[in-house]
């Protein structure tokens, strides 16, 4: 394929916090995940040391956190202070001790170097208590809930900028859902109250890509947002366990911007796409393995709803699929970078994120190696580019039909920061490498930085690491030059990068 690309023709500037990340109370995400106390990789607040380090090698830009689906029932306050109250989680259907709450979660993101992201409790949850979070979190003294924070031993505000309220509260499966009016209502009211606690918070709501749900919401509260969040998991498996095999894993790509696009339109006609932004604040190529919990039919036994989400613990389900896919996602949201402002991958551990933890480590995923690549080696400058001769290849999709597949995905960028440029170009070819003619004004020595594995099912678990990041020196760039990319890879380009 041949890539043109325009380098006078700026885009837009990607906001780092494309590169985010989302934690929730399931499974092992929080304790014994990045909250193991008496493990001796854990620090004196009890978090481990190696995720937290793991978190900074990819300059972790802002972490969602406590839900999902766990915040529709969760009380906040059940999980400050010296008498921690446990309590049964209805999402999940196990008992939250609250040892980790908020004072915990902002001391982690300041560990990480993150800003802290909190979605609140819109499903059995008030606008009142919401707007104490708030207070909690932000207020420097004035109130019972900031001289709480003060009495718990944490004298200075928290100052948390980003509040989500609610999650996925349009949802069946969600503890107190809520209809299309209800829900404009009940942001417009909590938002007004969140923002008469402190006006310089930046608020998101729960949405989707359905015009009737976001016009009721954004008619009754799009004054007072910023961000309209938005979620997407493409391998439909929360009750299987059965993954999509890598062609099916590709076919998903041809829809990954489709939420994005529906969602800008409206945002658009309603005139609200200079003043909101979208936060695509869950996402995954896989939904989370969680078996006969958000069903109508629940699952009785533990060996039936519980003991099996043991099973996201298997490292060999994270492969090159889940790669390419993350670094396609990637590449939507630079070329979006005006109107996608925040997205988070979920989560960042255990469960299907990138980081895997065990008793005496860690474990980096195959889509560790993703977001190490976007955030170390892309550009900040998102430039126009446009290719001839696309490859297409028929892949067959999930339910067995053919689909013709764009194999090459690239975007072009720049670095507001130094000279130099460059090009993410991922091949979704499962079998063949596939050539990349550079059609661009640029000099300088070339550098190719990329993952592969030995093949679509490379994966890395204790003892084995099939996926690293693997670097090239290819010589002095000249107009036209090709470049290889290997089958199943995702490749960052640089020419011309002042170190």
């Amino acid at each position: 394929m041949k890539l043109h690309a325009d380098t006078r023709r700026i885009l837009g500037k990607r906001d780092r916090m494309i590169y985010g990340h989302f934690i929730e109370h399931f499974h092992r995400q929080i304790y014994g995940g990045v909250y193991d106390p008496g493990n001796p990789l854990s620090d004196e607040d009890g978090l481990r040391t190696d995720v937290l380090e793991a978190m900074r090698r990819i300059h972790l830009p802002v972490l969602r956190w406590p839900g999902g689906c766990f915040v529709s029932s969760y009380h906040w306050k059940d999980a400050v202070g010296e008498k921690r109250i446990p309590s049964y989680d209805k999402a999940w259907r196990v008992e939250e001790p609250n040892t980790f709450g908020t004072d915990e979660y902002v001391a982690m993101c300041r560990k990480a170097g993150c800003e802290p992201y909190i979605c609140t409790n819109a499903g059995t949850g008030t606008a009142e208590e919401m707007s104490d979070w708030v207070e909690y979190c932000n207020l420097e003294s004035e109130g019972q809930y900031a001289k709480w924070r003060i009495a718990n031993g944490h004298r200075e505000p928290h100052k948390v900028k980003y509040w989500s309220i609610g999650n996925e509260n349009y949802g069946f499966w969600e503890i107190g859902a809520k209809s299309t009016d209800e829900w404009g209502r009940l942001v417009a009211e909590s938002a007004k109250m969140i923002k008469h606690v402190d006006p310089t918070v930046e608020l998101s709501a729960a949405a989707l890509a359905d015009i009737d749900w976001n016009v009721q919401l954004l008619k009754n509260s799009g004054q007072f947002l910023d961000w309209i969040s938005i979620h997407g998991y493409w391998d439909p498996i929360h009750e299987t366990n059965d993954c999509a095999d890598y062609d099916a894993c590709m076919v998903y790509t041809n829809d990954i911007d489709s939420s994005v696009v529906k969602v800008r339109g409206l945002l658009s006609a309603m005139g609200l796409d200079k003043k909101i932004k979208i936060a695509f604040d869950e996402w995954n190529l896989r939904g989370w393995y969680h078996p006969n919990v958000h069903s109508i039919v629940q699952g009785v036994t533990k060996e039936e709803y519980l003991y099996p989400r043991d099973k996201n613990d298997d490292n060999t389900l994270y492969t090159m699929a889940d790669a390419v896919f993350s670094a396609c996602f990637l590449n939507m949201c630079n070329r979006f970078c005006d109107i996608v402002g925040m997205a988070s991958f979920a989560p960042i551990v255990n469960t299907r994120g990138c980081i895997y933890t065990h008793k005496e480590g860690i474990v980096l995923r195959s889509t560790y190696h993703v977001f190490d690549l976007y955030v170390n080696y892309l550009g900040d400058t998102v430039l126009d580019s446009w290719n001839e001769e696309m490859p297409l290849k028929a892949l067959k999709s999930r339910k067995g039909d053919p689909v013709d597949v764009e194999l090459l995905d690239v975007v072009v960028t720049s670095f507001s920061d130094r000279k130099g440029y460059a090009v993410a170009a991922v091949n979704k070819d499962g079998c063949c490498a596939r050539k990349l003619t550079l059609d661009m004004e640029a000099e300088g020595d070339v550098s190719i930085h990329y993952i592969s594995g030995d093949s679509t099912e490379a994966y890395n678990d204790i003892g084995h690491e099939g996926v690293q990041i693997l670097h090239e020196k290819l010589g002095a760039f000249s107009r036209g030059m090709e470049v290889e990319l290997k089958p199943h890879s995702v490749n960052i380009i640089q020419i011309g990068v002042e170190e």
